[in-house]
């Protein structure tokens, strides 16, 4: 048995390679020098990537943001940063100290718009004790952001703290939601709906925060028990209600489906071999529930240059190669299969330049089922009634292209 996940991850690690990652293909790129605010280009102008990082270009001006648009209750607009950020394709668990998403971007959304964490940089009384929740004060209070949840800081800065209302369909639970963006740990972020399961199997789901407000009657006390000094308490509830700070909040495990990071390691359309991934949350009524995107800490190591005052610039100092979204559509197989999850027959279609490519199914301990050739423009039918239920691979491939389809077998 210890063979055969050997031959599994081994297959894994080789599908991986062979395709581009989707922190290179996911990037909503302006092709066409599209402006938007202010004549700026809008969405992300240029990905580069080279074996180990891609470095994604982008104004920070989402082509949502009508020409002209006076965000509401705020004295600022936004303006071109022409940031350059550099993701890591290799992301890696962070084993020691936990890194913190402080102030400033933390990520970035697939249109190149920065995330920002819950805080807002106030603290109560400037005491650095009780940081102020940026939905509370900028959204529900103030009323600062616009219809997608955006707004720009005294910095210029466009950046949401919530999920991007505009990028998705956040009231579709029928189908897995779409990768809207990376941290920089190098680990995706998805809307909120996933499979059950994180092997991938199992209805598509919400995913739910595992934070909840405290039960307290005051602010005199943090989230780990410290009983603060009466110069730092917090404000009483008759001035700001319960959920106005992030201190209000605490983590609970179990609570929810997600841990204290806002994600959990499992699969998804894009990572059919799974990974970390972290996950917006909202609630029933599609209202940003708490933490909103990540969480207490990232999930992995985030390089310099990213993060913290002045960050966003990077120089590309290794050999890269130019991403182009249109040219490389075909050069990304395009493979379709359905049902998924499947009981009895599966139907499949590869439409490529390619005449034929070679198909190979393999079951999750990377066994060949199925071998044979698939030509381009036909419509198949695979009877798998007699393959037993679990989670299955398609690989497509010649000499110079591969792509790999993952499936479900449920009955």
């Amino acid at each position: 048995m210890k063979k055969y996940f050997t031959v599994f991850f081994l297959l894994a690690s080789v599908f991986s390679r062979a395709q581009l990652s989707p922190a290179i293909t996911s990037w909503i790129i302006n092709n066409n020098c599209a402006t938007g605010f202010a004549g700026i280009e809008t969405n992300v102008q240029l990905v580069q990537y080279s074996a180990n990082n891609v470095y994604v270009s982008c104004s920070d001006i989402a082509s949502w943001i009508p020409i002209g648009y006076d965000w509401p209750n705020n004295p600022w607009f936004p303006q071109d940063m022409a940031f350059t950020f550099k993701i890591t394709l290799n992301p890696q668990h962070n084993t020691g100290a936990p890194v913190v998403p402080w102030f400033g971007h933390i990520g970035i959304w697939t249109n190149g718009v920065s995330i920002y964490n819950p805080m807002d940089a106030k603290t109560y009384l400037d005491s650095g004790v009780w940081y102020q929740n940026a939905v509370f004060f900028e959204h529900l209070d103030m009323e600062t952001m616009d219809s997608c949840l955006g707004h720009p800081n005294g910095m210029h800065e466009y950046h949401l703290h919530v999920h991007p209302k505009c990028l998705w369909d956040e009231t579709d639970s029928s189908a897995h939601s779409p990768l809207l963006g990376f941290a920089f740990d190098g680990f995706p972020v998805y809307g909120s709906y996933t499979f059950a399961n994180t092997n991938g199997t199992g209805a598509i789901t919400r995913m739910t925060s595992s934070y909840r407000l405290r039960n307290i009657s005051d602010r005199t006390t943090l989230t780990n028990g410290t009983i603060l000094q009466p110069q730092y308490y917090g404000p009483s509830f008759a001035t700001y209600s319960l959920g106005a700070y992030v201190q209000d909040y605490e983590f609970v495990s179990g609570l929810g489906t997600l841990d204290s990071l806002n994600g959990r390691f499992c699969v998804t359309p894009e990572y059919p071999v799974g990974t970390y991934a972290y996950f917006v949350t909202l609630d029933i009524n599609y209202e940003p529930v708490y933490p909103y995107v990540l969480g207490a800490a990232y999930y992995g190591m985030v390089q310099p240059g990213n993060t913290g005052p002045g960050s966003g610039y990077n120089t590309v100092s290794e050999s890269t190669t130019i991403y182009n979204s249109v040219s490389e559509v075909d050069a990304q197989i395009n493979f379709s299969l359905y049902p998924n999850p499947v009981s009895d027959v599966l139907n499949f279609k590869l439409s490529s330049s390619k005449t034929f490519l070679t198909g190979n199914i393999y079951n999750s301990l990377g066994e060949l089922i199925k071998t044979g050739t698939v030509y381009s423009g036909i419509d198949y039918r695979y009877n798998v009634s007699s393959l037993p239920s679990g989670i299955y691979f398609f690989k497509l491939f010649d000499s110079a292209q591969t792509q790999t389809e993952r499936f479900v077998i449920a009955r």
